[in-house]
């Protein structure tokens, strides 16, 4: 059986210029105003809409291709090879008469030897594939899809729109899509102040970027070859001088660009006239692999990459990218690029400003993740925020993006000529991609330009935004000029990203910054990327070094290190987990101390022998006593599942366009407002990535559970029961769960032959009733929403669903609602009276916690939230936390009676449902799964310190520098004027060759000419010292006719004061 991630993988969009394409923002609407110009507007409801004008809501959809299959080998073979190794599997079938032929593919990379084979199989059972699978050189077997744009689109009208429940498809999830997005979509965030003076923009980036003073200096890209995988070129282009080849990788007989989207990428790279772009003499390969219809194909991508690396590409843009980071193929097929010296260049994600949006393969440590921002340096609202969620719950995300540049409103080639503008980080991409291309072609020795050192000297250059996270900016903004420095003094090295840890420095260092750490918490872990300049392969040394400073009390915390076995494709993690020591649990203060990593990697030219490189990764925390139990709040991680790889659907139904729920349910991802809120009320919040045998409940006040889609280990819930019987409270936010409901939104997969359906609802309601059935609570498979008024609060229920049964003497609230099931499933509307949606209990046990339901998590959700429903989660912790029974639950007039579970049958577990595939709890067994046996609970080897007395540095952020890189040593020559062959075709497009000395005013030249005052005062200096010592020897020398005398005192001190040597006194 193959998962979903297969059959989703490499579905791919596009959102091209002038035409309604998807790419944009989440529930976005392309509007055609009267100028004609592409304006992305929000998508308006029907009460809402203005039917003068047209609204178009465009999709992609999806579809398997029937009985075509992606066979992977485990090597490059040649075409005979790879049919006889699959009629030697098929052969061993036990399918009789078997039909099957290998689909030919012409393309420029079909006479080469490939490692897969695009094969139509009809009839084929899930034996036959598993016969094939378990060929020796066989890696793996995936259905070929297809990705197209729907066929019609609708007005808008006055009256109110129906929903159609019945198709659920998706241009986000189910694909990697375009990442640009229409010209009128200009958005920041971040910084504000209420007057500021506005700096006039510039027309070209590249100029921006200050590309022209390199340009001056004989650099234009020359002898780099930089593919743009895309929509095409026009052979005759005006912009373009040296298209080396252009490749076309579809089933249309053209190799133009139909679109525009691929003329505008490959303009910001390498355009000569008009809209420059940064490297115009660079060799530009452009891989046409989307039709004029925006129809791709998986086994279009898998050829054009392996001609890729037949091709020795240098640099390759990707502006696309997906949620699906556990797409194997795919995945697979970056890090082979990488590993072949191919620096790729991907956008980070327009989904903006919401946190956990990273896109793949931007979201890879051996891929150079751009972000967005506007000409005001702000972060551009669409661009897409850290961290990486490829790591929970057992650990922590990774630092995404790399690096940000300009992405709003840019410059690049029209389709046929002239100058267009986009936004987007499909954009921002291209402008980092050819400044890539235009400093690999400064670099002399071209062998130490890799796919690490090059991240390295952009991540090393950039300039930090100001007031702006580490998870919004990555390293900062991109800075060519010092890029070029640090490239041009350059000595292979490993280095690490970020390059400190210091959980005082906010806000770069949120969402460390936010929280003091204390003995007793949740280690605190912080996910560092090693990149590896020296080889694409390497290794850690021995084991890495902790070495706090006792003078900045280090020995008050205690360090663990975990860390790849081995660094490939060039780079690898390097864990670190924070611990207060126990002799600090009563103090206050700043702990510093360093870890020392050791990386060793295989010299290329000299067999035998290891390129090393010692790095130094300096820690700064601040320490607090341990807070009192109440007020510490656990989140329990463990049990949240999401996408990839199983099909988790959203918590709101109501947003069809974007139905996975992907964002790693983290509180500092889609629940980053509710833990700032937390924070702000003085909370300490920690995260539980564990089995819940595995805390100290008497540390806690609250266990705080959102969302869970996972199911629960037997010891889970008896442990559970003894810790509130013991004085640990539970608050439950849960969401719908409705088998008819899932039925309604499954949809069938050709390569399995069955239907696939949500392995949960919104939340696994029927494992949180065995949590919770032994308090005689439970929820309901009701699926309801609606606006209401609590407590003086708007609300808004989003798919939640209610409380079923309760105990007779708890708090419960209920609310009228709108039946949304029964939407669903028959396009009927209902009201419904007396949904009981809140509970709250006292357990009776003695010292026993309390417990609090609640049936929807969509108003404390970053994602989809339409009303906060933070004054609520407040109320309930003054509740667990202090035994407060707020006045307005208690005394609301929407009490009701508890509910006793006869109105209606608990919601029952799906059945043929998949969720062992991805469960950490269930195993199959007979096809009936079962818990598999309790996991131990993570155990984390402590270095042992080495001590140092010594002074740790104040400001870690200025004292780390690339190790063997000295700014100074590479200043920028008075070069001869020079530039490429750029004829503007209209006057005034190419103002900055105007500017006297051919340099942009910047930041670069203020700095080299306040450099300028420092060495001529030394070079006076030097001067006057040299005839101050010629005139005292002059004075000193004797005459040759007097007689040998005794000099006096006075001359001689004065000679000992020349000479440099302290007098005798």
């Amino acid at each position: 059986m193959l998962l979903l991630p297969v059959w989703v993988s490499m579905l791919f969009g596009l959102l091209v210029g002038f035409l309604p394409l998807v790419g944009m923002e989440p529930m976005g609407a392309v509007k055609f105003d009267s100028d004609h110009t592409l304006n992305p507007k929000p998508l308006l409801s029907s009460s809402e809409s203005n039917c003068s004008q047209l609204t178009l809501k465009v999709e992609f959809s999806s579809k398997v291709v029937e009985h075509e299959y992606i066979i992977g080998f485990t090597g490059y073979f040649s075409a005979k090879a790879r049919s006889l190794y699959i009629s030697s599997a098929l052969r061993n079938a036990a399918d009789e008469g078997l039909e099957w032929h290998i689909v030919p593919r012409e393309n420029p990379a079909s006479d080469f030897p490939s490692d897969f084979e695009l094969v139509h199989i009809c009839q084929a059972s899930s034996s036959s594939l598993r016969t094939l699978e378990d060929h020796p050189y066989i890696k793996r077997v995936t259905k070929q899809r297809k990705v197209f744009p729907p066929e019609s689109a609708a007005p808008c009208n006055n009256t109110q729109v129906t929903q159609k429940w019945q198709s659920w498809q998706s241009s986000r999830p189910f694909r990697r899509t375009s990442l640009s997005l229409g010209s009128g979509f200009w958005h920041a965030t971040g910084r504000h102040s209420s007057r500021r003076l506005l700096r006039a923009i510039p027309r070209h980036v590249a100029q921006i970027l200050q590309a022209d003073v390199l340009w001056q200096m004989g650099h234009t890209g020359s002898g780099v070859k930089v593919a743009v995988f895309d929509t095409g070129l026009s052979e005759k282009h005006p912009h373009f001088k040296n298209v080396k080849e252009r490749t076309n990788w579809t089933n249309e007989k053209t190799l133009d660009d139909g679109l525009g989207h691929g003329t505008f990428v490959a303009g910001v790279i390498a355009s000569m006239r008009e809209c420059q772009g940064f490297a115009p003499d660079s060799e530009l390969h452009i891989f046409r692999v989307f039709t004029n219809n925006q129809v791709s194909y998986t086994s279009w991508f898998l050829d054009a990459f392996n001609y890729a690396i037949l091709k020795k590409i240098d640099v390759l843009n990707l502006s696309i990218g997906g949620p699906d980071f556990m797409d194997h193929p795919f995945v697979d097929k970056v890090w082979e690029l990488t590993a072949n010296r191919v620096i790729m260049v991907s956008a980070i994600g327009n989904d903006g400003p919401l946190y956990g949006t990273l896109n793949n393969p931007a979201d890879q440590m051996d891929v150079i993740g751009v972000g967005g921002i506007d000409f005001e340096d702000n972060i551009a609202r669409f661009s897409s925020r850290g961290m990486t969620t490829w790591e929970l719950p057992w650990g922590y995300g990774r630092v995404k993006p790399d690096i940000v540049t300009y992405g709003s409103g840019v410059r690049g080639s029209g389709m046929k000529e002239g100058c267009r503008s986009l936004s987007g980080t499909s954009v921002a991409s291209p402008v980092v991609a050819g400044a890539v291309t235009l400093l690999a072609s400064t670099v002399l020795n071209r062998e130490l330009v890799n796919p690490a050192s090059m991240k390295q000297a952009l991540i090393a250059s950039a300039r930090r935004l100001p007031g702006v996270n580490m998870f919004e900016q990555g390293h900062g903004k991109l800075d060519l000029i010092r890029a070029y420095q640090i490239l041009n003094s350059y000595r292979p090295q490993a280095s690490l990203s970020p390059s400190y840890i210091d959980l005082t420095e906010c806000p770069y260092m949120w969402p460390y910054c936010s929280q003091p750490i204390y003995y007793g918490g949740m280690p605190t872990i912080v996910n560092v990327t090693i990149l590896n300049g020296m080889g694409v392969t390497g290794r850690i040394v021995d084991k890495p070094i902790w070495q706090p400073y006792l003078p900045q009390n280090g020995d008050h915390i205690d360090v663990a290190v975990s860390h790849s076995p081995v660094l490939w494709p060039w780079s690898g993690y390097l864990a670190v987990s924070i611990s207060v020591a126990k002799k600090a649990a009563s103090w206050e203060g700043i702990a510093q101390g360093h870890v020392i990593v050791t990386v060793a990697s295989p010299a290329e030219n000299d067999v035998g022998s290891e390129l090393t490189s010692t790095v130094k990764l300096p820690i700064k925390v601040k320490i607090v006593p341990t807070p009192p139990r109440s007020k510490r709040v656990l989140w329990d991680q463990y049990h949240n599942l999401r996408y990839p790889p199983g099909y988790f659907p959203r918590d709101n139904l109501r947003m069809k366009n974007d139905p996975l729920d992907w964002n790693g349910d983290h509180i500092h991802t889609n629940f980053r407002d509710m833990y700032q809120h937390l924070r702000s009320m003085g909370y300490f919040v920690e995260v539980l990535g564990a089995p819940l045998t595995c805390f100290d409940a008497s540390q806690y006040g609250t266990l705080l559970m959102v969302d869970s889609e996972e199911e629960y280990f037997p010891e889970e819930i008896t442990k559970l029961r003894r810790d509130i019987d013991n004085g640990l409270s539970l608050i439950i936010f849960s969401d719908w769960y409705n088998t008819s409901v899932m039925r309604k939104v499954k949809f069938y997969d050709e390569n399995t032959r069955q239907w696939w359906m949500p392995d949960t609802g919104g939340a696994n309601v029927p494992a949180l009733n065995d949590l919770i059935s032994v308090w005689g609570m439970a929820f309901s498979d009701g699926l309801y929403e609606g606006d209401f008024t609590l407590a003086d609060h708007d609300m808004y229920y989003a798919s939640g669903c209610s409380i079923a049964r309760f105990p007779e003497d708890g708090i419960v609230i209920a609310k009228k609602l709108k039946d949304q099931g029964l939407e669903v499933l028959k396009q009927e509307t209902a009201v419904v009276e007396g949904v009981p949606i809140l509970g709250l209990y006292q357990t009776p046990s003695d010292g026993g916690g309390r417990i609090v339901l609640y049936g929807d998590s969509n108003c404390i959700d970053d994602s989809h939230r339409q009303k906060d429903c933070f004054w609520l989660l407040d109320a309930l912790l003054q509740y667990t936390s202090y035994s407060m029974t707020p006045s307005s639950l208690s005394h609301s007039h929407s009490r009701v009676a508890a509910p006793t579970g006869n109105e209606r049958l608990l919601p029952q577990r799906l059945e043929g449902n998949h969720l062992y595939r991805y469960s950490k709890v269930l195993e199959a067994h007979l096809g009936d799964p079962k818990p598999r046996p309790l996991p131990a609970c993570p155990h984390l080897s402590w270095a042992k310190p080495q001590p140092v007395n010594e002074t740790a540095p104040s400001n870690l952020w200025k004292h780390q520098k690339l190790l063997s890189v000295d700014l100074d040593k590479v200043a920028l020559p008075h070069a001869k004027v020079y530039r490429p062959q750029v004829r503007p075709l209209s006057p005034g497009e190419s103002g900055a060759w105007d500017i006297p000395g051919g340099i942009m005013p910047g930041r670069y030249n203020q700095e080299v000419g306040q450099t300028i005052p420092v060495f001529a005062f030394l070079g006076a200096m030097v001067v006057l010292s040299f005839f101050v010592v010629q005139l005292t020897k002059v004075k000193s020398k004797p005459k040759r006719r007097k007689p040998r005398v005794k000099r006096p005192t006075y001359l001689q001190q004065q000679q000992t004061m020349t000479t440099g040597k302290n007098p005798t006194v």
